[in-house]
């Protein structure tokens, strides 16, 4: 499934990514002359009276804020998307009605003993049956055999859980790093321009400060969407792992007693 995600992601920044190089081809005019164009299609839309489209407010805005800035912030909402969906649908997969599954084992293992217990744990997804299986095959080894190998096997399924946010953090750093590099380096353009100048004009001062700013806004905008998504996840793993240690205390009972019969 994670293949399947980074697949579509990477895939969406080749289309993304052709999409620039074809509009960059295409028009010979440079970047103000198209940031002049794009103003002027949002003014005939505030003209007319009619509510400007969101996409065409979100192409003027990337076109202001400079295609290459705003192309590796983009980047990063893309593939940091795709990977919290892939942590999402991972997680909700591995969802498990603990309950329901201790009373099929403790079932198993009066009716058919270990083998029908292992049986039903095989045919049930999810971290906890996986956990319960893995104590099962070394259930005549003694209950504190089956103990440590439920606590280890504990902590091989929270790093699965775990696998991939660190990227995710990764990106809810760096788009806004990205975002005030580029105001930085716009700031400079702009200064650039006022040397150049020889006079410091408000029009020259406030259309490169407000170029330079976009990018700023675009960072904190992929950051703070990739942040909910994180704490999101971060929520769900909480809410498994308090599952399953206390579905795991209740399963080493459960063996207690069967090893008494």
């Amino acid at each position: 499934m994670k293949k399947f995600f980074m697949f579509l992601a990477v895939a969406g920044l080749m289309t993304f990514t052709a999409n620039i190089a074809s509009a960059q081809d295409e028009g010979a005019a440079p970047a103000a002359q198209q940031v002049e164009e794009a103003e002027e299609v949002v003014d005939l839309f505030a003209g007319s009276g009619e509510e400007i489209p969101l996409h065409q407010a979100l192409k003027t805005k990337f076109i202001e804020g400079g295609a290459g800035f705003m192309s590796l912030i983009i980047i990063c909402l893309i593939i940091g998307m795709a990977l919290a969906i892939e942590r999402i649908l991972y997680l909700a997969f591995s969802k498990t009605n603990t309950t329901k599954l201790l009373e099929n084992v403790e079932a198993a293992l009066a009716k058919g003993g270990i083998e029908e217990a292992k049986k039903v744990c095989r045919e049930t997804r999810g971290p906890v049956a996986s956990i319960f299986y893995q104590g099962l095959l070394r259930a005549d080894q003694g209950v504190d055999v089956v103990e440590k190998t439920i606590v280890s096997y504990g902590g091989v399924q929270m790093s699965l859980m775990e696998n991939g946010l660190s990227w995710i953090g990764l990106f809810i750093s760096i788009a806004p790093s990205l975002g005030f590099l580029g105001t930085v380096i716009g700031m400079i353009q702009a200064f650039d321009a006022i040397q150049a100048a020889g006079d410091i004009s408000p029009n020259v001062v406030a259309g490169g400060m407000k170029v330079a700013l976009i990018t700023t806004v675009g960072g904190l905008i992929v950051a703070m969407i990739l942040q909910i998504f994180y704490n999101y996840i971060i929520a769900k793993i909480d809410a498994l792992s308090i599952d399953m240690e206390d579905s795991s205390i209740r399963f080493v009972d459960t063996m207690v007693k069967y090893s008494k019969k």
